[in-house]
């Protein structure tokens, strides 16, 4: 399996992050540029990086989801905020063929893990991606696992902070079955480029309420097998699917 690694000024976290890659998946950390010698730490840790000068969330995850080759690639923020270590239970969904696209659903451990601001945001997002898809998630967090030649059939556009939404808002409209679980989320190393401001989480917003704005995606052949259930939860499951450690 590749695990995709959208990276910017890492370097605290990277060693934490990359030990935690399960044995035998490849790590393909994405430099968005990066000054603090992330690039470098991270090819010292054996990771395959990919240089991804267009600024941006989505177009690292984009160009690192493009390097990618395994059939199944999974993604993980790069901050040491969740363990990667976790995917294997959402690869395994994937292959089992109990769902198409398997979603993190953060539950903080620790106070200040994930900013008031940031889970308001969060929430309102929720609501509006039920509004325009039926889908009832809890989270749009970016631990996340799906069959590559899927997503590029998405045709993802979206090279910012609403990169993560259009997955899902496009995966929902190829029919694909959606799931969560619940994934520990811990206080990040550093500061968020993202969600650790107002102003930084009012623009990712803005780019997310531009995806939910778009016509409905005609999907083509990015449909993989029948739909199911738009709550968001495993077969037999309540949603949480016993993701954590």
């Amino acid at each position: 399996m590749d695990v995709v690694l959208p990276c910017l000024d890492e370097a605290g976290a990277l060693p934490w992050v990359l030990g935690r890659i399960p044995a035998g998946w490849r790590a393909v950390v994405v430099d968005n540029g990066s000054r603090d010698g992330s690039a470098e730490i991270a090819r010292g840790l054996g990771a395959v990086v990919v240089h991804e000068p267009r600024r941006g969330y989505g177009a690292a995850c984009h160009a690192g989801l493009r390097a990618s080759t395994a059939d199944i690639v999974c993604f993980c923020d790069c901050d040491a905020s969740l363990d990667p270590g976790l995917l294997t239970g959402f690869v395994r969904a994937v292959a089992g063929g109990e769902a198409d696209l398997v979603l993190g659903r953060r539950r903080p451990v620790a106070r200040g893990a994930w900013p008031a601001h940031a889970r308001a945001a969060n929430l309102a997002l929720s609501v509006l991606l039920h509004r325009r898809t039926g889908l009832r998630l809890h989270d749009l967090g970016p631990l996340r696992a799906a069959r590559r030649e899927s997503l590029l059939a998405l045709g993802l556009t979206d090279r910012r902070s609403g990169y993560p939404l259009q997955t899902v808002v496009r995966a929902a409209d190829a029919g694909w079955r959606v799931r969560e679980r619940d994934v520990p989320y811990l206080p990040r190393e550093g500061r968020s480029k993202v969600t650790g401001t107002w102003r930084g989480t009012w623009h990712a917003v803005r780019d997310m309420r531009a995806v939910l704005a778009e016509p409905p995606y005609a999907p083509g052949a990015a449909v993989p097998r029948q739909a199911g259930r738009a709550d968001g939860t495993l077969p037999g499951g309540d949603g949480s699917g016993g993701g954590g450690r």
